[in-house]
C-alpha cells in the first residue's frame, strides 16, 4: 500500500462485523452487508474513525466518517460518506473526484474536478485518475473525473476521504503535514532539542526548509503537543 508510505496516514481495523444494516442516502434505503469500522491516524489533519459498508449485491462500499477531528471545518465532515461503485475497469470501484473548500461563511462546500490539472498531485501520484466515462462505461452529465482503487481496497477508500475532503482545508499545507511524524520523532530522539539543530536534521534528513520547520513548530505548540524552553523544544507529555 504506497499511499500508507507516501502520505504517512496510519489506518488500523478495530471492528468487523459479517451482517450489518445502514441507511444508503443516494439509494434512501437501507442495506445490509459486511460492516468494519477503522481508526485513522493523519498527520495533516489529526485522529478519525471511519465504518465501511460493503454491499456485495449492489456492488458498492460506502465509507463513512463518524468522528473527525476537532475543528469548524472537520466537525462539518462528521457523517459525511463517500461511495465507490463497480468499475468497468476489471477489478476497481470508481468515486467521482471533488475536493472540499470553505464558502465566505466557513461552511464546507463541494468542488467537483472537472481537470487533470486540478487533481491533486498526491492522488495522481498514488491512484489512478481517469474519465467518468472510462471508469463506468457510461457518461453523465456533471461528472468528468473519477478515481480508480481496488475492489477490496478499504483502507485506499479511507485514504481517498481523507484526500479530497480533509486535506484541503487543512490548517497546514499537507507537504508539511506529512513531516510532522518525522519531526516529533526528532524532537523526542534529542537529549537537548536545541532549535537550530532541529532546522538542520529537518533539512538534512528530509529536505523542509527552515521557515518551513517553523510552521510546524508553531503548529505543534498550538495543539499543545511541545513547549519551547528559551532556545529549546520540549514534546508535552
Amino acid at each position: 500500500m504506497g499511499f500508507l508510505e507516501k502520505t504517512k496516514i496510519r489506518i488500523a481495523k478495530v471492528e468487523e462485523r459479517k451482517n450489518d444494516s445502514w441507511v444508503d442516502m443516494s439509494l434512501r434505503t437501507l442495506r445490509e452487508g459486511e460492516v468494519r469500522f477503522y481508526r485513522v491516524t493523519d498527520p495533516v489533519t489529526g485522529k478519525w474513525l471511519f465504518k465501511v459498508c460493503v454491499d456485495g449485491d449492489m456492488q458498492r462500499t460506502v465509507v463513512k466518517a463518524l468522528k473527525c477531528p476537532p475543528g469548524g471545518g472537520f466537525v462539518q465532515l462528521e457523517g459525511h460518506t463517500m461511495l465507490f461503485q463497480k468499475s468497468s475497469v476489471e477489478g476497481y470501484y470508481y468515486g467521482v473526484i471533488s475536493l472540499s473548500y470553505p464558502d465566505e461563511t466557513g461552511r464546507l462546500r463541494r468542488n467537483v474536478v472537472e481537470n487533470l490539472e486540478e487533481v491533486p498531485e498526491i492522488i495522481k501520484n498514488i491512484f489512478k485518475a481517469t474519465s467518468y466515462e472510462e471508469a463506468t462505461g457510461k457518461k453523465a452529465i456533471g461528472k468528468r473525473l473519477a478515481i480508480l482503487c481496488e475492489e477490496k481496497d478499504e483502507k485506499g477508500m479511507i485514504a481517498l476521504f481523507l484526500l479530497q475532503r480533509a486535506w484541503p482545508i487543512s490548517k497546514i499545507p499537507p507537504s508539511l503535514g506529512t513531516a510532522m511524524p518525522d519531526l516529533l520523532k526528532l524532537i523526542r530522539s534529542l537529549e537537548r532539542a536545541e532549535i537550530k539543530d532541529i532546522y538542520q536534521k529537518m533539512s538534512e534528513k528530509h529536505g523542509v526548509a527552515e521557515e518551513d520547520t517553523e510552521v510546524l513548530l508553531r503548529f505543534l505548540e498550538t495543539e499543545g503537543k511541545i513547549r519551547r524552553v528559551d532556545e529549546y523544544i520540549k514534546t508535552q507529555t
